[in-house]
């Protein structure tokens, strides 16, 4: 074999984002703004303020105008006067950085949904990098802010892996890269034709770690799937380097073949120099003011001798999180971090790391609470968060977004598998529980109860908001619902908003919930999923602001999905939709400062399906209640609030008086099945502690 053109190798070297933030990177020296702002410490209350209510988009799924592009329709006029009106003050874009891979000089697709970044450049599938700075001129023109993507913990295949497989000067020390030597190859497997890698059997990667090459399999396998992947480990063919050498490289990647991992500890610090390069575009170029940290939890892997290699709350990624966070900061942005990690981690990792957290703690657990009618695993977590001294108002409560409803639940499986918890009356070990909670999902989201949603390996379950709650009410054919059926989704949907609305911190929405989308049919995705990736039947394709009616796909190609509430046009002239709904509940939370409150209680209850949290809202203004009723039949229950002024209770949205808060303390709520209320107790006294 023959080492690589030269004039090819200075054409990857153009190309990489190493080299392009080490190019931005000396536009930075000398900059008195980059001392101008806190950074050491996350400021999640600050964030919160900045933009309390996301639109996340997904880029892939945006129905456009004819001739218009992804980010061009995001700007719109049309759709800005909607979003606003609604209450929304950020919208997430999702990544529209150029993704995939590179097989000589030409582009390969995107393997996961744009999560494998190799370039700063807008994918030209998206817009243009103008187009994205018109979207964040739109955004600030209607009060909100853009959030954009940052992903530390691996890239695609493009010119900065491949200049790695080249040995190019110090591009190897960017992954978890091992070049193997010549005598050893026959260890590995051969590539298959048209491939670039191929995953490592278990026994190999053992063998690879008994020889001292590589640190051996992980805690966890993310995407396995038998005969795809198997293990994190792939390796390349035989590759000639720019010194003319023959090598075969063995790498690692948490996620897919085609993403390989960055290493965070190279004596050449290569990957802080892109990641953080990468961050800074968005900011000062793009106009962003947040950035999502996706993946963040996966910055350090470690041999351990006489067990799997120790690669989740590692304190790397405390150090790299910090690394990130404060060069956010300092630029003057905030972050949040998507960490699907046990509670202790996200609390460890959000000390000087990404100022917010993504809601992965009461996430499967408020959706276990409607699938069953029983909120105790949902106040069991509420509990544990605080346990940890995570306050609610630092996360990002959410309702669908582009990844499948995890049933993981890492916080029984690794740490805590062994941890006494009390549940039904009882104590379970973290790991029974886990399999309980989670075998109770699985049966009632999916199979022959709910054929519409789908498993994803051994995650969760692909489904979206709409097609969660058509399950709970044991609607089994979508294609048959009745008005009736209809009407009944949106209210439980309006229930869900609810809890993740009425509570401090972020609340965050899709566009497949501001349209109620339903998953397509398998057939109509079937080659997206050949390897195993279930997750694109929930990511049909919406039209938030009717800019093409017609249009039957989105300029991706996934077909438009099912709507069972209209666009935001339709539903904004109907007093009844559900974005109208929407838009008097955000704007109640707006104006008595919810997102920015203090929660300080959630108290035990009887009935089953109630969920009952109290906050001391800001400036004085008392003690709002959100009450929800999971089930389906009615409750009548008396609480009792210690250390909360008697007075009336008001219905926030209705504005009506609903009683009295008795000077025992005693609280009588009534809610009707799938009901949620908002109160305010006018005359309470602040009171800071959790109960």
């Amino acid at each position: 074999m023959t080492a690589p053109d030269p004039e090819y190798v200075q054409w990857l070297v153009e190309q990489s984002m190493l080299h392009q933030a080490r190019q931005r990177a000396k536009t930075y020296g000398g900059q008195a703004r980059f001392w101008m702002h806190p950074y050491a410490e996350t400021r999640p209350r600050r964030a919160t303020a900045v933009a309390s209510v996301w639109f996340t988009a997904y880029p892939s799924s945006v129905i456009t105008g004819a001739g218009d592009s992804v980010l061009k329709t995001l700007g719109s006029p049309t759709l800005w006067h909607a979003l606003s009106a609604i209450g929304v003050q950020a919208i997430h874009t999702g990544p529209t950085k150029a993704s995939g891979g590179l097989k000589g000089y030409e582009a390969t697709p995107t393997i996961d949904g744009n999560f494998d970044r190799i370039s700063f450049d807008i994918d030209p599938q998206y817009g243009t990098e103008e187009e994205f700075i018109a979207l964040s001129r739109m955004a600030s023109a209607h009060n909100a802010v853009v959030v954009d993507d940052v992903i530390p913990a691996h890239t695609g295949k493009g010119a900065d892996f491949r200049l790695a497989e080249l040995a190019y000067e110090d591009y190897p020390g960017l992954y978890h890269m091992v070049e193997i030597k010549p005598e050893d190859w026959e260890l590995l497997p051969e590539v298959p034709e048209g491939r670039d890698a191929v995953n490592l059997p278990p026994e190999v990667v053992d063998t690879l770690k008994e020889k001292c090459y590589i640190v051996g399999q992980l805690q966890r396998v993310i995407f396995f799937e038998p005969g795809v992947k198997e293990t994190d480990w792939s390796a390349t063919p035989v590759i000639t380097g720019v010194d003319g050498k023959d090598r075969r490289w063995v790498y690692l990647h948490y996620f897919k073949e085609g993403q390989p991992a960055l290493n965070w500890l190279d004596p050449s610090f290569a990957a802080q120099q892109m990641v953080i390069g990468d961050a800074l575009h968005s900011l000062d170029v793009l106009g962003a003011r947040g950035l999502r940290l996706d993946a963040n939890g996966f910055l350090g892997v470690e041999r351990r001798a006489h067990d799997k290699a120790w690669s989740e709350g590692h304190p790397l990624a405390i150090v790299g999180n910090q690394l990130i966070g404060g060069a956010v900061r300092k630029a003057g942005g905030f972050s949040f971090q998507e960490l699907n990690l046990t509670v202790d981690d996200i609390a460890a990792m959000s000390k000087g790391g990404a100022d917010l957290s993504y809601d992965f703690i009461t996430r499967p657990a408020y959706h276990h609470a409607l699938l069953t009618g029983d909120t105790e695993f949902l106040r069991l977590m509420l509990r544990i968060m605080h346990q940890y001294n995570i306050d609610p108002a630092s996360l990002i409560h959410a309702l669908q977004n582009h990844d499948e409803l995890t049933l993981e639940l890492v916080h029984f499986w690794t740490l805590h598998a062994d941890t006494n918890f009390m549940y039904q009356g009882q104590t379970w070990r973290g790991s029974i529980l886990r399999e309980h909670i989670r075998e109770v999902m699985y049966e009632r989201l999916s199979g022959e109860h709910a054929p519409y949603n789908l498993r994803f390996v051994t995650n969760g379950v692909a489904c979206t908001t709409a097609s969660v709650i058509a399950a709970a009410l044991g609607i089994r054919e979508l294609d048959s619902m009745t008005d009736e059926d209809k009407a009944r989704i949106q209210q439980l949907h309006l229930l869900l908003a609810m809890f993740n609305a009425l509570q401090p911190g972020v609340f965050a929405l899709s566009g497949w919930d501001l349209v109620g989308a339903l998953p397509l049919p398998f057939a109509l995705v079937e080659d997206r999923m050949r390897d195993g990736d279930t997750r694109w039947i929930e990511r049909g394709g919406y039209d938030l602001a009717d800019a093409n009616t017609e249009a039957t796909h989105s300029s991706d190609g996934l077909p438009r999905a099912v709507s069972l509430y209209g666009s935001l046009n339709e539903q904004l002239a109907n007093p009844d939709s559900f974005a109208n709904k929407l838009k008097r509940l955000l704007a109640v939370r707006q104006a008595y400062g919810i997102a920015s409150s203090h929660q300080i209680a959630v108290p035990d209850v009887v009935s089953p399906g109630l969920l009952v949290m109290v906050h001391e809202l800001p400036a004085g203004r008392g003690t709002q209640i959100t009450a929800l009723n999971f089930g389906a039949t009615s409750i009548q229950e008396t609480i009792t609030l210690n250390n909360v002024t008697p007075g009336p209770v008001v219905d926030m949205i209705n504005e009506t008086v609903e009683g009295d808060l008795l000077e025992n303390g005693e609280l009588t709520l009534n809610l009707d099945g799938y009901e949620g209320q908002c109160l305010r107790i006018v005359s309470a006294m602040p009171n800071t502690a959790f109960e």
